[in-house]
This record gives C-alpha cells, structure tokens and sequence, in this order.
C-alpha cells in the first residue's frame, strides 16, 4: 500500500531550512523498519571549517613529555647596564652641572684635591723628563727661577706642556670621582660646541686685534716702547710653531680649570653663580705672576670669562678670547725675537688696561649679540 507523499510544494526547500553555515536538511532517514516512515536525521549541522594555518598556531609548547599549547618559559633578557655617568637633570645652569643625582657632598673636595696632588706629581715627572731630554740634545737647564732650559722656545714648549696638562686631570676627575660626563665642564650640552667656538673665535681676533692697537696707541703716547720689531723668519718660525701648537691646549686647560671645575664646583652648594666666578678669578690671579696692575687686569680677565661661562652655557667664549689673547701676546714676543722673556709676569702700565677694556668690551658685547641672535643653549636639556 502506497503512503501518501508529501507535497513539494508545502515542504520547505533545502535552502529554506538550512541556516548561515548549516548543512541544507531535513534529512530523511529510513526508519527502523522496511518500508517505514522517514523522519529527520537530526538538527541540522554547521559547516566544517577549514584547519587553521601552521603560522597561526601558537610556536610554544609546554617543555615536557607533553604535546600541547601550554605556555612555556618566559623569555630571559639580561637587565640593562648601569651608566658609570650621570648626566645633570634637564633645566640645569652651567654653574650647577656638578650637582646630579649622584652628587654627594664630599665629590668636589676629593676632586680638587686629587687634581691638585696628581699636578703636583705629574709637574715633578716633567722635571725629571726634562732633565733627560737635557742629557740627551746637549741643551742646559737653567736651575733659577721658573725657566727649565736655556731655549727660550724649549722651555716655553715645556712651560706650556706641563699646564696643557690639568686638562686631562680635571676631565678625569670629573668623569672618576663625580660620575659625571666630562662633557659637563664644557657646556650644558654635554659636549664643546665647534660652530659656537668658531664664532667666538671671530669675535676675539677681532677683538684682540682693535685692543693691542689701543694699548700699543696709550703706551706709545706716555712714552713706553709697545715692544713690536721684527727679529727675521728665523727667530719667528719655530716660536710660532710652537705657540700655535700648544697655546689653545694651555689655555682651554686653564679655563676647565678655573671656569669649569671652580665655579661647578661651588655651584654644587650655592645656588648664586656670583661666589664661584669671584673664587675662580681670584684663583685665576693668584696663579699668575703679575704685580700692580697686572693683577687688576688678571682677575678683571677671570671675572669677564666666568661670567660668559655662565651666561652662554659653555666654556667656548672663555677659552676663545683666552687662547686669541695668549697667540697674539706670544706672537708680538715671538717675532721681535725675545723668547727669553715670554713667560716673564710682573708689573704692568695702567696705560694697558686701557687696551684691555676695549678688547673686553668689544669681546663681551659682540659674543652676548651673537649668542642672542643663534638662540645658543644656555641650559641642560
């Protein structure tokens, strides 16, 4: 006997009944009889999905016996080295770039007094060097005084050399004993900035030149010789080669020294920059041999240079006019001929200083103007 089928047109199709991602059904199954009424297989099913790609699957297991996503050991990196140095915090002064985070009260005194005593030391060794090198070219020493040979030009060579030196102790110390940058003592960017150096070194040749002509006009109208002849290329030559040689190193040494380590380092406990600029010019004077108004002409030197340290963030402004000044002054001495009194110090004319204001002036006033225009740091960044 026939069953009655259903009609097509009643029954749902099988894209009717199928759901998103479903098997098309119902199906009909034969049921547990022959010949008997179907009935759906079952809910209908989703599609299968596609494995997912080897790259996606995860590229750790757990590190045993095992198999599975289980996560395994941390990565290990190792911790990250500690600086020696510390740089000062942002916004820092020149005059304040001692006092970092690892600044301690004792680190300025052990320093000064480690530069003081490793000078001392080094000054003996170049004694004693010089001594050899008078065996070995035949050249006396002079035991009198504070020439070592007879050479003017050797000695000048060996008096510049030997204060070229501080420059590497106070750097050291720096780096050594305040676990500081030594680019600290050269200004608040942490480094000697060329193109601001350049500048400035415009600035003192012109400066130098227009003071020695005021001097040479002030000496020559109260009756005092300038001092300028021409002694031949002979004489000239090998001074000059030597000043050129050794004058900028002599006298950036003795800006770190005075302008640099001084005035940081009282700025480590003052907060006025004013102390530290006057102990470093006293400092400054007190190092030379000048008398009367040398003296006032030395110090009026340091106070100017301490000054413009503080005021354009570096040591490039000091040590520009210091080097320009000492070339020039050595230079006058070379070409006349009298090496001999080249490193000689004592009394100066008051007619001079006269000389002397202009070329600070002119020096002051141009590099402030220059340092406005070129926005030059001025502080720790």
């Amino acid at each position: 006997m026939n069953e009655p089928q259903p009609d097509p047109a009643q029954s749902p199709g099988p894209d009717q009944a199928a759901g998103p991602n479903q098997m098309p059904g119902p199906y009909l199954a034969p049921g547990p009889y022959a010949g008997g009424t179907a009935w759906p297989a079952g809910p209908p099913q989703p599609l299968p999905h596609p494995p997912p790609h080897p790259a996606a699957q995860p590229q750790w297991s757990y590190p045993g016996p095992y198999p599975g996503p289980y996560p395994g050991p941390y990565p290990w990196a190792p911790p990250p080295r500690t600086r020696w140095d510390v740089p000062p915090p942002p916004g820092t002064r020149y005059d304040r770039l001692a006092r970092t985070p690892l600044h301690r009260w004792w680190r300025p005194i052990a320093g000064t007094v480690a530069i003081i005593a490793a000078f001392l030391a080094l000054s003996i060794a170049v004694g004693l060097v010089a001594f050899v090198v008078s065996l070995v070219t035949g050249v006396p020493m002079v035991r009198s005084g504070t020439r070592l040979f007879a050479d003017p030009v050797l000695d000048l060579g060996f008096q510049l050399g030997v204060i070229a030196l501080l420059l590497p102790l106070v750097l050291g110390a720096a780096w050594l004993l305040q676990r500081r940058p030594p680019g600290s003592l050269s200004s608040v960017a942490l480094r000697l900035r060329w193109r601001w150096l350049g500048a400035c070194l415009l600035v003192a040749l012109v400066a130098v030149v227009l003071g020695q002509a005021v001097e040479a006009g002030m000496l020559m109208s109260a009756g005092v010789d300038p001092g300028f002849r021409w002694a031949g290329w002979g004489e000239f030559l090998p001074a000059i080669i030597v000043i050129l040689l050794l004058v900028p190193f002599q006298s950036a040494a003795e800006e770190y020294a005075y302008r640099g380590w001084i005035i940081q380092g009282f700025g480590a406990y003052l907060r006025n920059p004013w102390p530290a600029i006057l102990v470093g010019a006293a400092a400054f004077a007190a190092s030379h041999g000048y008398t009367g108004w040398g003296i006032v002409y030395v110090f009026a030197f340091g106070m100017l240079m301490g000054w413009l340290a503080v005021r354009t963030g570096g040591l490039e402004a000091p040590i520009a006019l210091h080097a320009t000044n000492n070339i020039v002054a050595f230079g006058v001495v070379a070409a006349s001929g009298d090496m001999g009194s080249a490193m000689e110090q004592g009394a100066v004319p008051w007619e001079a200083l006269i000389g002397s204001a202009v070329q600070f002036a002119i020096f002051g006033i141009g590099v402030l103007i220059i340092a406005r225009k070129w926005a030059i740091q001025t502080l720790s960044r």
